[in-house]
Formats: structure tokens, C-alpha cells, sequence
């Protein structure tokens, strides 16, 4: 049985194959469709922030503001706090929050910023109104989310659709929408927003350094990671269906045309003065 949106848990965790992939994002390569908006003045709210890479990018592009970045789970803040430490940051502060909830007042923020959070959240049309209730008139709020079921990749080694068709089924079980990107742009109309820009863009893996690293935080993630507890826990999957998932992982990184794209929706609306 799925569990109640409002009751949705991050299906991921934070084991070593997990925060393999989220220490790579940068504002670069995770954000871009924002980056033209950011003055170096602006007050930033950076939500799920996780071990803080992309928010310690935007701290250093708003030099004469600040950013603040928060996370419901405690415990990853301390390595965010570490990365921005590590980077000799000032203007940069970290808080527990839920974006359900947020315990900020209407309009603090010039920019209000989530990368891969609504797919995990219990509700997501009321994560965005808060969103937009914490933002200034005429500031940002800019969300970026991957897609599951638009992933696609060559050449097809069965145990990759396998792969997709678990993702899908646990992420759902646990209250979260795994095709969240698809939805982005219908969520922030019916959360109110009404000076919306909708995007895309992908990460693409094809070389083989690129393969073997995005293989390898899967098939270990599979194996390892909060994700693979919840499979078996939740009757989806057993410990052998999960090695041959991983294994099919491993194999389509040795392939030297192996090719791996991966889509994201972007939406940059702008909350009216």
C-alpha cells in the first residue's frame, strides 16, 4: 500500500552511493536556467539542499547577500555546514525545515530554489505555495526536477527496465511522484503562480569515466542505500532480484557505447508585485 502523500519519505536516504551523486551537482550543471536571474544583492532560500554544493555556488553568485539552505534531515546539514566552511563562505546559514511548512515570514526571500525535492515531498502544489508565500513580489521561485519514466538510454540491457519499473514502485509506495518533472509546470499553475517559464534540460553519461561512475552509484545504491531497504521491506523486490538489478547496472557500464540521458523540467516563475 502507498503511503499517504502528506506522510511522503526521501526514498534515497544518505548512504556514501547517494551523496556520491549529490557532491557532483553544482549550480552549473543543476541550476543554469536560474543563474541569469541572480543579482549579487539577492536573499536566497535553498530547499532540500543536502551536503550543500549547489548552495554554496549560489552563496559565492550573490556576494552582497545571503543564502540560507535547508533540509529536513539533520544529520547531512552537518556536511553542508562542512562545505561551505571548506569554502570560506560567510554569507551562507543552514536550518531544519519542512517546505511543507516553512517557518519563515511572507515575503523574506528574493529567490526561493528546489533541486530534486518535489518529487519527494507529500504534497507537492502545497510545497509550492509556500514557496511563493515566502517570496518577495516580484522574486523567483525556481524548481528543477528529473522525470524517471523520460530517462532513456542505449543499448537496452533488460535489467535497466527492471531497474526503472522498482525506482518507480518504491518511490510511489512511499509517498512521493518519481515522473515529477512532467508535472512541474501543471503544479506551479494550480499553486498559483501566473509569469511561469517552463524548461528542460538533461545530464547525459557516454564516456566511459562517465559510465562507469553513474553505473557504479547505482548498482551500489541498489544494493546498499536506504532505497534497497525500502524494496525489500516493502515486499517490492528480494535481495536477489536487487543483485541482478545492480549487476545489469555494472554491465551497461562496460559497454563503450553505452549511453545515458537523463531529462529534467525547470520552472522559473516570478511571484507578482
Amino acid at each position: 500500500m502507498s503511503k499517504p502523500r502528506e506522510t511522503a519519505v526521501y526514498t534515497h536516504g544518505h548512504h556514501e552511493s547517494v551523496l556520491r551523486s549529490h557532491t557532483w551537482r553544482t549550480a552549473a550543471n543543476s541550476a543554469g536556467y536560474l543563474l541569469g536571474s541572480l543579482k549579487p544583492h539577492m536573499k536566497v532560500l535553498d530547499i532540500g539542499c543536502g551536503p550543500g554544493t549547489i548552495t554554496a555556488d549560489l552563496a559565492e553568485l550573490v556576494p552582497d547577500g545571503h543564502v540560507t539552505g535547508v533540509d529536513r534531515a539533520p544529520e547531512i546539514l552537518e556536511q553542508a555546514r562542512a562545505t561551505a566552511t571548506g569554502r570560506g563562505l560567510t554569507n551562507i546559514d543552514f536550518a531544519v525545515a519542512d517546505v511543507h511548512a516553512l517557518e519563515y515570514p511572507d515575503d523574506t526571500f528574493c529567490v526561493v530554489h528546489a533541486h530534486q525535492v518535489l518529487q519527494h515531498v507529500g504534497d507537492p502544489v502545497q510545497a509550492l505555495r509556500e514557496m511563493v508565500r515566502v517570496t518577495r513580489p516580484g522574486g523567483f521561485v525556481a524548481v528543477r526536477d528529473s522525470d524517471y519514466a523520460a530517462m532513456t538510454w542505449y543499448p537496452p540491457v533488460p535489467g535497466l527496465d527492471d531497474w526503472l519499473d522498482l525506482y518507480r514502485r518504491v518511490a510511489r509506495a512511499n509517498g512521493g511522484e518519481p515522473d515529477a518533472g512532467r508535472r512541474l509546470y501543471s503544479w506551479a499553475l494550480e499553486a498559483g503562480l501566473t509569469d511561469v517559464t517552463a524548461t528542460s534540460s538533461t545530464w547525459t553519461f557516454a564516456t566511459e569515466e562517465e559510465r562507469a561512475w553513474w553505473s557504479g552509484l547505482w548498482a551500489d545504491r541498489t544494493l546498499a542505500s536506504a532505497y534497497a531497504g525500502r524494496a525489500t521491506s516493502g515486499g517490492h523486490a528480494d535481495e536477489e532480484q536487487l543483485r541482478s538489478v545492480s549487476e545489469a547496472w555494472r554491465a551497461w557500464g562496460r559497454r563503450s557505447d553505452g549511453w545515458f540521458a537523463v531529462l529534467h523540467a525547470e520552472i522559473l516563475g516570478r511571484k507578482r508585485a
